[in-house]
């Protein structure tokens, strides 16, 4: 039995992703109207009242817990699970509101022996999987930039609370700089700049370069009050690689000013929400090796996003 905390949109594209594995799940929820939408759009109820509440009747261990809360209740989510028995855990994004909050998950998960992995979808795009196979044959990559600029004006829009815009960055952001780095290998050399800011968020204007474990040098830049996209663009001895938007692949040959599409097999991310359905049978099956561990997500923090932020 597989238990999905959270019953809002993200939830239910992990219960159609188990449904698809064949694979039987339980939704805990916490209010009336999402748990009604959850058993609207999948067919199976969902509990109402929260996983604290739900704990208290000592339910059977499940054999992994998907959490798909929103930000602010990822950490109180994972430890309640832990604490309770839960040894494999698959967190959403970023995994934490305030990124101190890591050091407490880090440390009960050594103490209860659990595994917890961060979902950072991306890397289970068929246009990533096809880019790291181009970036094998063409005998590895030399360097790479990566933009992730985030449309301030219209993210202020849609109504997210204070705390969750105040960390956007991490929320939200660290998608393509996790992207960037798992593709082009960890920095071991890295010079940060920032500046300027926006209504709702300080820094709001990157850059940043270095050079990875890979040996590939790396550039980035992204700025909030400007107009841009995410984008992840990688080059070999042979290939210029463009994901840009990341769901799809592009390539640009040497010796060529042309940019052309590259054809890929990407139904399940047309069928799923884009890297779901890989990421949680990857998950299921204990194939852990492109998921994002707690290790990493920790590291990354400490030696990369705090880099990026806080160069002001």
């Amino acid at each position: 039995m597989i238990w999905i905390i959270g019953a809002g949109g993200m939830a239910r594209e992990y219960a159609k992703v188990l449904n698809a594995l064949d694979r039987k799940f339980i939704c805990i929820g916490r209010g009336e109207k999402s748990a009604k939408e959850f058993e609207e759009s999948t067919g199976v109820p969902a509990f109402v009242g929260g996983l604290d509440k739900y704990l208290e009747d000592k339910p059977t261990l499940p054999e992994a817990v998907i959490v798909a809360t929103v930000e602010k209740s990822h950490v109180p989510n994972c430890l309640a699970l832990m604490k309770y028995g839960v040894k494999r855990i698959l967190c959403e994004k970023p995994g934490f509101l305030y990124p101190n909050e890591l050091d407490e998950v880090v440390k009960l998960s050594k103490e209860k022996g659990a595994d917890i992995f961060y979902a950072y979808n991306r890397r289970f795009y068929s246009s990533v999987l096809a880019a790291e196979k181009i970036i094998e044959e063409d005998g590895g990559i030399l360097s790479f930039n990566f933009e992730f600029t985030e449309w301030g004006h219209v993210i202020a829009t849609y109504g997210f609370p204070k705390e969750t815009l105040d960390n956007w960055f991490y929320a939200n952001s660290t998608h393509v700089v996790d992207l960037a780095f798992f593709l082009g290998g960890n920095p071991v050399e890295m010079t940060c700049f920032s500046k300027d800011e926006i209504d709702w968020h300080k820094p709001s204007n990157f850059a940043g370069v270095g050079k990875t474990d890979k040996g590939a040098l790396f550039n980035y830049q992204a700025n909030w009050n400007a107009p841009g996209r995410w984008a992840v663009e990688l080059l070999t001895a042979k290939h210029r690689i463009y994901l840009k938007p990341m769901e799809q692949l592009q390539l640009q040959d040497k010796g060529s000013v042309k940019v052309y599409p590259v054809e890929i097999d990407d139904h399940l991310d047309k069928e799923f929400k884009p890297g779901f359905y890989l990421e949680t049978k990857a998950f299921l099956d204990g194939d852990c090796g492109r998921l994002c561990s707690m290790e990493q997500q920790k590291n990354h923090t400490e030696m990369i996003y705090k880099n990026i932020l806080d160069k002001l």
